[in-house]
């Protein structure tokens, strides 16, 4: 299958499961493919035939995008160069969840959230601790008895009381014993914070020189900006203030790909609930594209007071819908 089509099919599916998806992502260069929301769930997808390809610097794009715009960064995929991806697991490349279509498929459309993770050594299950005690209690089995039966130590059982995961291969011999299952589902939206506190989240990369003078405006009027490296924009700007008042953030001269690329963020924008502003060399005879506001840098070196720069974003851009 190419690529096009596996994101077709991603977005199809998505749209069949009730988000709101984003315009393909189809300039360069570009962290993720798609944004797509349901409720208060936002997805950032990369779509990859073989995840190989998603590397470390995508990876800590994605999350930093994940961080500052309160979505979940993930990549769908069909394979690694040895075997292709296995359903109901979730696997994890640089701090981000994978899923194979049939196991987003299984999430997002049936409801269904996958039981096994991937991790260094195997394939892992969460282990509801508090039922393997009670359990394992009633049927009058001590801690040492239990980890015979199992193969492993008494420290170990003792530990997935707690909470801590198992193999595969322990929850299949727990379920054997007592005719019951244990696992728990990966929470692929919200959970993984073991993963991800494991891997730190990586630091803004420096902003691109030419962008500084407007970037510096932007942090003038009160907004943490910060900049992108792979992103089809060039950095989001926080406000304090209101979520609603976040900005994506663009900039070059006004060319015909500059106006794709801002009709880009109007759609992006629109899924991710953040107003998108486009600052441009020269005056432009329009002040919006779909949505996204154009601001001439000559506008913006006008502008003297902070508070000015914050309602000229708001008048030209439109307000987030929520979806």
């Amino acid at each position: 299958m190419s690529r096009v089509a596996l994101v077709e099919n991603v977005t199809a599916m998505l749209e069949d499961a009730g988000f709101l998806v984003s315009d393909r992502i189809a300039v360069r260069p570009k962290s993720f493919d798609l944004a797509a929301r349901r409720g208060d769930d936002l997805l950032l997808l990369k779509i990859l035939g073989n995840i190989d390809a998603f590397d470390a610097a995508t990876g800590s794009e994605m999350r930093r995008l994940g961080t500052y715009l309160d979505a979940t960064p993930m990549v769908i995929g069909l394979r690694t160069r040895d075997e292709d991806l296995k359903p109901d697991v979730v696997y994890f490349r640089h701090g981000v969840p994978v899923l194979s279509p049939d196991t987003a498929l299984d999430l997002f459309v049936e409801g269904v959230p996958p039981l096994i993770y991937a991790a260094p050594g195997g394939l892992y299950v969460n282990i509801d601790g508090d039922l393997l005690s009670e359990v394992r209690e009633e049927s009058e089995l001590s801690l040492g008895q239990l980890a015979s039966e199992l193969g492993v130590s008494r420290r170990t059982v003792s530990k997935y009381e707690d909470g801590m995961n198992a193999s595969i291969e322990v929850a299949v011999k727990l379920e054997e014993l007592f005719g019951r299952p244990f696992s728990s589902p990966v929470d692929v939206i919200d959970g993984a914070e073991a993963v991800r506190d494991a891997d730190p989240m990586p630091e803004d990369p420096e902003a691109d020189p030419d962008d500084e003078h407007v970037l510096g405006v932007l942090a003038r009027a009160g907004f943490r900006v910060h900049p992108t490296s792979r992103a089809p924009f060039k950095a989001v700007s926080e406000d304090a203030d209101s979520r609603a008042d976040n900005v994506l953030t663009g900039h070059s001269a006004f060319t015909r790909s500059a106006e794709k690329r801002a009709r880009l963020m109007s759609s992006i924008g629109n899924v991710t609930r953040t107003r998108s502003v486009y600052f441009v060399e020269e005056r432009a005879k329009q002040e919006s594209v779909e949505g996204t506001a154009i601001v001439s840098c000559e506008e913006l070196a006008e502008i003297d007071d902070p508070d000015a720069v914050r309602d000229l974003l708001r008048e030209r851009t439109e307000e987030p819908a929520e979806s």
